[in-house]
């Protein structure tokens, strides 16, 4: 399959003759529709017409009345009348920064998804794989409003004036009993690693003594222990999770660790956890100042093809731990399109310093949307990370449409409506967690660069054991191919959500929301 990408100019321009034609007829069906009969606002055509309607409507008042303000403010300093040509002035100025603001990627966004949706290799509802977990294919979407509330302006995102710990808390514990079906996250803790335990032919029992747990966090946008402004790890989530595990999963703390072996855990991240969990152990690529320096057993990863000079070692924090729990971010990210659970693992190689130096070879999708090895397969199914892996977390409390920079924009569709997602996924199957980390970005901004075909690596990883590019995975180098990592699918739409499970059926992903 293959398409043709516009120049960004004319993709600009495309973007702005559809809010207008999108804009003229949404505002003339709403009118038509609701006056007659002003019930039919909240039909369910009305109410997806409405926020496009309202934004063209904007878009006309400040347009035209800044228009209007200047050629009054120019009236008025003319005949020397300086108060009212202030206040005018004061007006258009009013109208150039709601123009500026209307005219963003978030209004856009609406119209490119309505119009031109991301290209993706699997249309919706069409399962693919073999789902994995308790519940196989359960992916958990907590979405708890309040938890996030950075005003975009005052001191740092993470900070805890501006996020709610209790709420965070509340999350974790949401998010595993409904994962593992049991009502108290003692008996959630114990399921998860009793039914890893039993799949991985390590007995029918759970967490044993001095048994090893390790959580690799995204701290991406670190360069020092410096506090950072750009997006990372939230330390609510993270300071949650080591509570759960030890004050739930009866998990000794000298037994966790938490690291990112590429990057830097920030001051802010570690005191908040330090001074409640002392002799919880962090990994760095630096270390010091309470930090351990990360080290790497090397040559771990066989590559199933040929990739260059990408890093194939792995960090002994990961290699010597019995479990590990993968947390990414819900964010978009320049390359992949994405950067979720699969990714997350690239922060686990010996990539150390140097990682700009290091190859990004088969990272990237195709194009064109034809299938091709790709170097995530390999991650996911590796001994050493999903082999190990108990628990996918994507931290959402913000999200992210760049890979870098503050948190930003806001989230417009339901039930976010311009507030920040305040969400957290969980679930037991790699595969679909990523799959509706993409559904969520690609439905908010369905402009994120590379977004096309982000879910190739899905596809081969779903279908691992018979791939689409014919690869045979085999990242141990040890002559066993791999079997299909999860289940992928994408959902129906961005307003119901569902999947095939949530429609009844007996195979895909089933999304189970906790909202509150």
């Amino acid at each position: 399959m293959t398409r043709k990408f516009y120049s960004m100019k004319n993709f600009a321009l495309s973007k702005k003759f559809m809010f207008l034609v999108l804009g003229i007829s949404s505002t003339v069906w709403f009118l038509i529709r609701v006056i007659p009969k002003p019930s039919r606002a909240a039909y369910p055509c009305m109410q997806a017409s409405a926020p496009i309607m309202s934004a063209f409507v904007l878009y006309l008042l400040t347009l035209f009345g800044g228009i209007g303000a200047w050629m009054k403010a120019k009236t008025f300093l003319k005949n020397k009348k300086y108060g009212y040509a202030t206040l005018f002035i004061f007006l258009l100025l009013v109208c150039i920064m709601t123009f500026t603001i209307q005219n963003s990627d978030r209004i856009y966004s609406q119209v490119i998804a309505i119009v031109n949706p991301p290209l993706m290799m699997e249309g919706a509802n069409k399962p693919v794989g073999i789902a994995k977990g308790i519940f196989p294919g359960r992916v958990v979407w907590v979405h708890k409003p309040g938890v996030a509330t950075w005003d975009e302006q005052t001191g740092f995102w993470f900070e805890d004036r501006w996020n709610s710990q209790q709420k965070a808390n509340e999350m974790i514990q949401q998010a595993i009993t409904s994962l593992t079906g049991e009502k108290t996250d003692i008996n959630a803790w114990k399921k998860l690693f009793s039914h890893f335990n039993k799949i991985n032919n390590r007995g029918n029992g759970g967490y044993k003594q001095n048994e090893k747990i390790a959580i690799k966090i995204n701290q991406n946008n670190t360069s020092s222990h410096d506090n950072s402004q750009n997006i990372n790890a939230s330390p609510q989530l993270v300071y949650a999770l080591i509570r759960s595990l030890v004050m739930d999963g009866r998990i000794p703390q000298k037994n966790i660790t938490v690291f990112d072996a590429s990057r830097f855990i920030t001051n802010f991240l570690f005191n908040k956890c330090h001074i409640d969990f002392p002799e919880v152990v962090f990994v760095d690529n630096s270390g010091g100042e309470g930090r351990v320096k990360s080290t790497y057993d090397k040559n771990v990863i066989t590559y199933s093809k040929d990739n260059g000079v990408l890093a194939r070692g792995i960090v002994t924090c990961a290699t010597q731990a019995d479990y590990l729990i993968d947390m990414a971010l819900l964010k978009g990210h320049t390359g992949q399109g994405v950067t979720l659970c699969a990714k997350n693992w690239y922060g686990a190689t010996d990539i150390d310093k140097n990682w700009k130096n290091n190859a990004h070879n088969n990272f990237n999708q195709d194009r064109d949307g034809k299938s091709k090895y790709m170097t995530f397969t390999d991650f996911m199914g590796h001994k050493e990370f999903g082999g190990k892996t108990i628990l996918y977390l994507i931290d959402g409390l913000y999200g992210s449409k760049s890979v870098g920079g503050a948190p930003k924009p806001k989230w417009n569709m339901k039930p976010f409506n311009g507030n920040w997602p305040c969400s957290l996924l969980a679930s037991q199957d790699p595969v679909a967690i990523d799959a509706v980390g993409i559904d969520f970005i690609a439905a908010e901004w369905p402009d994120v660069n590379n977004i096309a075909y982000s879910d190739a690596y899905l596809l081969e990883s779903a279908k691992a054991d018979n791939p689409p590019s014919g690869t045979f995975y085999d990242p141990e180098g040890d002559g066993i191919r791999l079997k299909s990592l999860g289940v992928f699918e994408h959902w129906n739409n961005a307003d119901k959500k569902q999947y095939n499970k949530n429609l009844g059926k007996k195979t895909g992903i089933e999304l189970i929301a906790v909202e509150n």
